[in-house]
């Protein structure tokens, strides 16, 4: 018997979109981070692909976090393994050197949300949902990266207290924080994903150089964790791949030229 398919991989338009589908809250599994480890990886090596889109199934969860009832049955080291496999499965997205957008269908919380904070961008669909990270009201803290990625967006002070009183939020304070970038209005999940997809549109080619804005990623997510001279070296070397690209000089001749660059990824 075949496994389940617990995230959908479907590719449209150079826009490769991973669906979280396990009904009734996409809550996640150790099968489900393997399977979500198996797409980001056939979307690095896939050259149609040029941007991600991150979604849950139905219209109230884009993901309610881990599933409590498998993490109650297991062991501690089980679970240790759980959380170190999950850690390395969400460095692999924040890596990965193609744009990533968190489309937040509906409530995001938990280990939800710590899907949704490796991503580069995080859209909400207005009012249908809540975001934060709840996992103190279980005696544990958010242990797939959210104590860390919390932190880089929202500052100490704050991340603390989010995940000491185990709060959630709307997503219009979620944006306030600076966890969601933007906020689209929708009828339903399907009208709100074909609005994000739309958006991700612009970062394809030709009209955009993808293989900038890919790097454009890797030197803030990995640069942001460097001390600064070494984030600057790293930068410099992400340029000289760019500069010597044939992106590069489509863009500086179409600037000289005044005509719009056609853009291959290259």
């Amino acid at each position: 018997m075949s496994e389940k398919a617990l995230v959908q991989y479907e590719v449209q338009d150079q826009i490769a979109i991973f669906t979280l589908d396990d009904p009734p809250a996409n809550t996640y599994t150790h099968e489900m981070m393997r399977q979500l480890d198996e797409c980001i990886v056939r979307a690095r090596f896939d050259k149609e692909v040029e941007v991600i889109v991150i979604t849950g199934k139905g219209e109230k969860f884009f993901c309610a976090g881990a599933n409590i009832g498998m993490l109650a049955e297991a062991d501690p080291d089980w679970k240790y393994c759980f959380c170190l496999h999950a850690n390395e499965t969400l460095n692999r997205l924040e890596q990965t050197p193609k744009l990533v957008i968190a489309a937040l269908n509906g409530h995001t919380v938990g280990g939800g949300l710590e899907i949704a904070m490796a991503a580069d961008i995080r859209i909400a669909r207005k009012d249908s949902g809540k975001v934060g990270l709840p996992e103190v009201a279980l005696g544990v803290l958010p242990g797939t990266g959210g104590t860390q990625r919390l932190v880089r967006i929202v500052g100490k002070s704050r991340a603390i207290q989010m995940m000491a009183e185990g709060s959630v939020y709307g997503f219009d304070k979620a944006h306030d924080f600076g966890i969601v970038n933007e906020i689209y209005e929708s009828e339903d999940r399907d009208s709100f994903l074909a609005q994000v997809l739309e958006y991700a549109g612009q970062f394809r080619t030709p009209g955009k150089a993808t293989k900038a804005v890919g790097l454009i990623k890797r030197s803030v997510q990995t640069g942001a964790e460097l001390p600064f001279e070494l984030a600057l070296a790293l930068e410099r070397e992400l340029q000289a791949q760019l500069f010597a690209s044939s992106d590069a000089k489509e863009g500086l001749s179409a600037y000289i030229e005044k005509r719009t660059a056609e853009f291959e990824g290259k």
